[in-house]
């Protein structure tokens, strides 16, 4: 069973990015995008690529991230 870690810092996003691990992102306590990976981040924005062509912008304020892991 996959385990959930919060993502808040920046060494936290730069691990799940070096890593590869799959993100789940959540925004008003729903659900809105998954099994992504990190790309690229900044102080205001992740990018999370989940396939060839598919890339999703969030606020790092107004969402919630979480590394999943097995």
């Amino acid at each position: 069973m996959p385990t959930q870690r919060r993502l808040e810092t920046d060494a936290d996003f730069q691990e799940a990015m070096t890593l590869k691990h799959k993100i789940r992102v959540f925004k008003d306590n729903h659900q809105i995008d998954s099994g992504g990976i990190i790309i690229r981040f900044d102080e205001k924005t992740i990018v999370v690529q989940s396939s060839v062509s598919e890339l999703a912008y969030h606020s790092r304020t107004e969402c919630e991230l979480f590394e999943l892991r097995k």
